[in-house]
């Protein structure tokens, strides 16, 4: 789907189309019944997702006022019915347990994000995270290490975009954004 289908705010993040593309091709959904989105922002992940798998539950978590009002219009927009909008900040909620977990913000936790997101999965489910700040990426790396993730699939996106300069052309570049995939093993079973 387009960027430009979805309301945005000023200061509400929104996972942009390569990446969410791939984001959405690691979570495997074809085979999942509930993904939970942990920092929705603007809901381009769930809705997206939502209208790819029509009979995929999404739970969609947001804690910013202003982006909450965005992803219910947007869930609006697009007739998601298969979207439960739920306001909070992971991992203080509370939730089923699901097939696949997007993180696309953590909001300073993510390493309680990524003990909750595997608290959460079903054995087999999905894990995707992205980020921009390599800080982000090392603290994730380094924590699924010690949480016995041993396959993990890590990826760089560079993304330049067509843009007019003048009478020309040229790629204007976007932020580089990581992309962390995993799958929960049996070996990842933790307690409630």
């Amino acid at each position: 789907m387009k960027d430009e289908l979805f309301l945005r705010g000023e200061k509400v993040p929104m996972t942009k189309e390569a990446v969410r593309a791939l984001a959405l091709s690691k979570l495997e959904l074809h085979w999942a019944s509930h993904l939970i989105d942990i920092g929705a922002g603007t809901g381009s992940v769930s809705i997206e997702a939502a209208l790819q798998n029509p009979t995929l539950a999404v739970t969609a978590i947001e804690r910013n006022p202003a982006a909450l009002r965005l992803l219910e219009e947007n869930c609006q927009r697009f007739a998601c019915g298969n979207i439960s909008v739920m306001a909070g900040e992971a991992p203080d909620v509370r939730v089923e347990q699901a097939d696949a977990i997007f993180i696309g913000g953590s909001g300073g936790h993510l390493c309680a994000l990524i003990d909750w997101s595997l608290q959460h999965l079903r054995p087999g489910g999905r894990l995707v995270m992205t980020f921009i700040l390599q800080e982000n990426l090392h603290a994730a790396l380094d924590h699924l290490r010690q949480s016995g993730v041993t396959a993990l699939d890590c990826q760089q996106l560079n993304i330049a975009a067509l843009t007019p300069l003048g009478s020309g052309h040229y790629f204007k570049p976007h932020n580089p954004v990581f992309v962390i995939a995993c799958q929960k093993e049996d070996a990842h079973v933790h307690t409630l």
